[in-house]
């Protein structure tokens, strides 16, 4: 079947899936394959759960006429929803970045939606399959679209643009993330900035912080829109953000004042599309992190900041730096290993390692293979399990607490023991 005839039986209720844990009633199951999994094996039980049709694309598994057989299920996925990106023809702010992604796309939806029907990325579904299915989750009722895209290679950027076709470009910043799959900061730059050729190449806008000297120098020759920093002031954090837009105090949620561009991005986009500053106000205000970003979390005995969906070189130590001048007592770190960093993992764990001892905290506690193997006199535990003892054993009491560390450590487990 060829994709504008797929597309009729989409759109009639605009609902795709590719879980069987979750089906929508009347929704087009993908059968996509991951290495543990076929996807074809479950197309049946799609069916029988309420899916009107199953894409499949191995034969053996054509057991029912709603099933349609194509040559790649994955291809035919990203090709339905590019189809359905253009046929939608709504503005589509595309964004990435090494840091403060989800934050930035968060804080995006949170203010354009105080006008505008939008539609964003859920979560971090930002890759090959989350970036068609957050575009085969509008509808003709969305007015504008934000789609996040994450990347770990060169040339990722590039073919997710080439999916949603964004008009508006974002990029958060240049940073240490992902540094083994793109081959340094430099291949870092390069691989983010694909977003910049897009735009560039198809005549669109981006969005820029001009306080980022290398965004500026990206973005010379493409039309842009900058920070509107002549109306936001930066007031200070301790340990929530406050700012000011024109002129009216902005007391916000969010901790760290590297969250400051986040939020200053999400008010220069506002104002860009005419959401009344009242409202831009309202919904930076209202805005709470989730996830384990970001957050803080009072238990019985302490004050955590919350930080353990990620975790990179740059991250963590505008992290450390923000928490070492945060106005608290008995200020302790936890800190989870830093993946994906290839033959720099050694040297960026043990600079983050000697950044901590620095900084003079109370108490410092680092877990994982990589800080393990780190010189210092803190104490460092190989895996969570060993951590996890040694605080059933010595539990933190009235302390202020940072834990910080890429997704696969899961630090957030430490909740229950602090």
């Amino acid at each position: 079947m060829d994709i504008p005839k797929l597309y009729e039986l989409y759109k009639t209720h605009y609902l795709v899936t590719t879980d069987t844990r979750a089906i929508p009633q009347h929704s087009l199951f993908f059968a996509l394959k991951g290495e543990n999994f076929n996807g074809n094996s479950f197309a049946e039980k799609a069916l029988t759960l309420g899916a009107r049709f199953a894409i499949i694309d191995e034969e053996a598994y054509q057991t029912d006429e709603r099933m349609i057989l194509v040559e790649d299920v994955l291809q035919t996925l990203q090709k339905l929803a590019n189809y359905h990106r253009k046929q939608l023809q709504l503005p589509i702010i595309g964004l990435t970045g090494s840091n403060g992604k989800t934050t930035s796309k968060e804080l995006i939806h949170a203010v354009l939606q105080q006008k505008f029907n939008t539609v964003a990325t859920k979560g971090n579904l930002n890759n090959h399959i989350g970036v068609p299915l957050t575009l085969l989750s509008m509808t003709p009722e969305t007015e504008i679209g934000i789609v996040e895209m994450g990347a770990n290679h060169q040339k990722e950027i590039a073919f997710l643009s080439s999916i949603c076709e964004p008009d508006f470009g974002y990029i958060t910043n240049f940073g240490k993330a992902h540094l083994e799959g793109f081959g340094g900061v430099e291949g870092v730059i390069k691989g983010k900035s694909e977003l910049y050729d897009f735009i560039r190449a198809n005549h669109k806008m981006v969005f820029v912080n001009p306080a980022d000297a290398i965004q500026m120098t990206k973005t010379a020759d493409i039309e842009r829109v900058l920070f509107a920093i002549e109306r936001i002031q930066y007031i200070g954090v301790n340990p929530f953000i406050q700012l000011s837009l024109d002129g009216q105090n902005i007391q916000t949620q969010l901790i760290g004042d590297y969250n400051f561009p986040n939020i200053a991005a999400a008010i220069t986009m506002g104002l860009h599309f005419g959401v009344p500053t009242s409202a831009i106000i309202k919904a930076i205000e209202g805005y709470v992190s989730e996830n384990n970003r970001s957050q803080i979390v009072k238990t019985t005995h302490n004050t955590l900041f919350l930080d353990a969906y990620n975790a990179n070189p740059s991250s963590m130590k505008v992290a450390l730096e923000n928490f070492a001048a945060l106005a608290a007592t008995h200020k302790t770190v936890i800190l989870g290993d830093m993946f994906e960093l290839g033959e720099d993992s050694a040297h960026e764990h043990q600079t983050i390692a000697d950044l901590a001892n620095d900084l003079n905290f109370e108490t410092i506690l680092f877990v994982g293979k990589n800080f393990h193997g780190v010189t210092t006199k803190h104490p460092t535990f190989i895996d969570f399990e060993n951590l996890q003892f040694h605080l059933s054993n010595n539990p933190l009491r009235n302390k202020t607490i940072l834990i910080k560390g890429s997704r696969g450590m899961k630090l957030e487990r430490l909740l229950e023991l602090l």
